[in-house]
């Protein structure tokens, strides 16, 4: 039986270091990161190709696969060989919030990936503008409470987003029936809120701390646990008594069944990078904190949140769409 199993383990070993030619010192064949976002996300996915190309001694490069929010990336992972020669940069929405907006996706966000290092978390900013003369959260939520029974809020990205999440718990935070009217892009939608033909706003931080600062428009809140390095003068919803705390993660994944030596030679040279100073202040000028988890926590994590949004969708009444 002692033999048997030796055997065996001889050849479970053998078998991983056939899977796993990309990550071996003599083998010096590119790793490719997949991205299905732009801005924030290809920034810190070429952040990190930078520093594992040094940490793995081999080519890394980010190819950009944008499209269906990021499925299309994921899909290209889904059927990608589990050999370490593919990865993917990605946002926690694909984990976490699609099996609950969509009646059926083209993949499993369990079975089909193998997580393998958190690296970020990042908001979501509120904002308001010239439709309004709040000053704060509360004051919003004063002048938003008189206008009326279908107040509404700009989303962007739209249906099914984090913004129109964070929107979601604001409404139940309230009691007040907030209507969201979702944007494709947070651009269109801070023209909108600066012009005066939206009252607020929820979308991803660094655009609206931009126009913030410029005086453009009003951040009012930020949904993240703590402030955010874009505009640490903007207090959290929860500090400002709204139990809303909605945090994105960017992470690094890889299709299913990938070897625990590629797991864990990758997750070290990540974390390695949340160590550098320098790559803090580049993460932090996204408006990124870290996140430096394993799989086993990532994939936690992930779950946690998969039921947290579970439970925002079943209240919110939000009918999924078909793909």
């Amino acid at each position: 039986m002692m033999r048997r199993r030796t055997v065996l383990h001889s050849l479970a070993a053998g078998a991983a270091a056939v899977a796993a030619p990309a990550l071996r010192a003599q083998d010096n064949s590119p790793v490719t990161i997949l991205v299905g976002a732009a801005s924030s996300m290809d920034f810190t996915a070429r952040l990190l190709a930078e520093h594992l190309k040094d940490a793995l001694n081999r080519p890394v490069v980010v190819v950009s696969k944008l499209g269906a929010g990021g499925r299309v990336a994921l899909n290209e992972l889904k059927r990608s060989a589990p050999d370490g020669r593919t990865l993917m940069f990605s946002t926690s929405s694909a984990f976490a919030i699609y099996p609950h907006v969509y009646t059926k996706l083209d993949y499993d966000p369990v079975a089909d990936f193998t997580p393998i290092a958190g690296v970020s978390l990042f908001d979501l900013g509120m904002a308001t503008g010239p439709m309004t003369s709040a000053a704060d959260l509360k004051q919003l939520m004063a002048w938003t409470k008189a206008q009326g029974p279908a107040p509404v809020y700009g989303a962007a990205p739209g249906a099914g987003s984090s913004s129109h999440f964070v929107g979601i718990a604001l409404a139940q935070a309230t009691g007040l029936p907030l209507k969201p009217v979702h944007y494709k892009d947070s651009g269109v939608g801070i023209i909108d809120l600066a012009s005066g033909r939206l009252p607020m706003l929820i979308t991803g931080t660094s655009p609206v701390a931009v126009q913030h600062k410029a005086g453009k428009i009003r951040m009012v809140a930020v949904s993240g646990e703590k402030r955010s390095p874009l505009a640490p003068e903007v207090p959290t919803f929860k500090e400002q008594g709204f139990d809303v705390v909605l945090e994105n993660s960017a992470a690094l994944y890889g299709p299913a069944k990938l070897p625990r030596e590629i797991v864990e030679r990758v997750h070290a040279a990540t974390m390695a990078m949340l160590q550098r100073p320098d790559a803090l202040d580049k993460l932090a000028g996204q408006g990124m904190t870290p996140q430096p988890l394993n799989g086993t926590q990532l994939a936690a994590w992930l779950a946690a949140e998969r039921k947290r949004y579970e439970g925002l969708t079943k209240a919110s009444g939000y009918v999924p769409e078909t793909l």
